[in-house]
């Protein structure tokens, strides 16, 4: 552990075995350490494996999601994402094998096999998600087995989806267990022929408080239908779908690369990166969706689109930038993508950003990063609590903006908090999300509460005094 609290020129890790996770913008040579497992006693802000797969299969809203698994697990996972449905609200409820210590000595397989029974007798749902966790993965459980009988057996969809925690100590391995579970399901059958159309699949989309209703309605003004959005608000009949567009757009990179680049393999669908997160990044989305059509009618549809709406929210966010101009904000998100959304619309209302970090981003992503943060910025992967209140402290954060498990160190170091995580239920994409992000942003960095509860600084007067 290092004794210093001081900042060198290379950001000090709390662990010394952290030290090539944490870099300075503008300062380190090297490039960051990251996309590997968590380190071993680090206390780790990222999720396990089985929560990974979780957010993104979670809300195709009219399967069954069956977590082989003590009851824990379900329980922590129970409607983990904050999306929004427009058909069956199946994907609510969440079930379990309920595994027991007998489970554990004997076996659980039979027991899944009756649970798949159950279920289909009670909810005949067109597919299954079958989660292996931890405890099922340690005593080698074969749910690959036992889903391919329980199909055969009810000619419906069963799943595997192979999210053992001990596979790996980061989150991202889930993300690809998902994706492989996503592939098997929209596979076409033998001898089907996939006919291709006009519309575009939003890849990384989770319809977080009906996010993704909202570009719905901004690519229908322009003249262009979502086909299915993997996975907000997704049935597996639309799903199943998904070969026969023209295009997908990726948003959560992180998750859906891997899906984007199998789908352009396997179907010869192009896909591009999009991010709806802020005003410049809503509006040059769409602006690379319209160039992708080359139509003169979507252009000047999106043309006449953005223009509109950049207007009307132009005040507002003038606004909110007259009380926030100067303030210091850090941001650790679990993806690379949102976060660089939010630097970029942190600057746009006159912010400085002095510690920025994920918990799955690449290198490239972090070189993104670098790029458009100032000299001196903590750029951290994979951080641990202890060296998110270091520098918290040390940088004199005046908010931050991050997930359900960074609300509570910030509250209680007296500084505001932004909530960004994945059960939100506030719509922050887009241009009218853009206006209620530098609301709350504007609320929680300027209420005069945190005057009264401002941390110390060692050596000095209370944190942001």
């Amino acid at each position: 552990m290092e004794e210093s609290c001081t900042l060198s020129p290379a950001a000090t890790a709390c662990i010394a075995e952290r030290q090539d996770s944490i870099l300075t913008a503008g300062k380190s040579r090297s490039r960051i350490h990251c996309t590997t497992d968590s380190l071993a006693g680090s206390v780790s802000q990222r999720a396990c494996v089985f929560c990974g797969a979780r957010v993104v299969l979670n809300p195709v809203t009219d399967a069954v999601h069956l977590v082989h698994g003590p009851i824990g697990c379900a329980t922590y996972t129970m409607d983990i994402r904050g999306s929004l449905s427009s058909g069956s609200e199946l994907f609510r409820t969440s079930f379990s094998t309920d595994m027991k210590e007998k489970d554990v000595i004997f076996g659980g397989e039979k027991k899944l096999a009756a649970c798949i029974d159950e279920v289909v007798e009670k909810y005949h749902p067109p597919a299954i998600f079958v989660y292996a966790t931890c405890v099922s993965g340690m005593i080698g459980d074969d749910i690959v087995a036992v889903c391919k009988a329980a199909s055969a057996r009810h000619h419906t969809e069963v799943i595997p989806v192979e999210s053992s925690g001990f596979i790996s100590g980061n989150k991202v391995v889930g993300y690809r267990a998902a994706a492989e579970a996503l592939l098997k399901l929209i596979r076409p059958k033998e001898g089907e022929i996939i006919e291709k159309n006009r519309k575009v699949n939003f890849l990384g989309e989770y319809n977080l408080a009906g996010e993704m209703w909202l570009a719905r309605r901004y690519l229908a003004e322009m003249g262009i239908e979502i086909n299915v959005a993997f996975t907000g608000d997704s049935s597996v009949a639309a799903l199943k779908k998904a070969p026969s567009s023209c295009l997908n757009l990726v948003q959560c990179t992180g998750s859906m690369h891997w899906v984007a680049t199998n789908l352009e393999r396997t179907f010869g669908t192009p896909y591009m990166d999009v991010n709806f997160f802020g005003p410049e990044n809503t509006a040059e989305s769409l602006k690379k969706i319209a160039a992708f059509y080359d139509d003169p009618t979507i252009t000047e549809r999106t043309e006449a689109l953005i223009a509109r709406e950049m207007a009307r929210i132009r005040p507002e966010i003038e606004k909110y930038r007259n009380k926030l101009r100067g303030k210091r904000a850090a941001i650790y998100l679990g993806g690379a993508y949102k976060a660089i959304a939010i630097i970029r619309q942190l600057r746009g209302l006159g912010m400085e950003i002095v510690l920025s970090g994920t918990q799955t981003g690449n290198v490239d992503e972090y070189e993104s990063m670098s790029r458009i943060l100032s000299e001196g910025t903590i750029i951290i992967d994979d951080a641990n609590p202890a060296e998110l209140e270091k520098f918290l402290l040390e940088k004199h954060v005046d908010v931050m903006i991050g997930g359900v498990k960074e609300r509570f160190l910030a509250y209680k170091l007296g500084i505001g908090f932004v909530d960004h995580n994945h059960d939100r239920k506030d719509g922050l994409a887009g241009f009218d999300g853009a206006v209620r992000f530098a609301r709350e942003v504007c609320l929680t960095t300027c209420s005069p509460v945190w005057k009264s509860l401002r941390t110390p600084v060692p050596g000095g007067s209370a944190h942001g005094q």
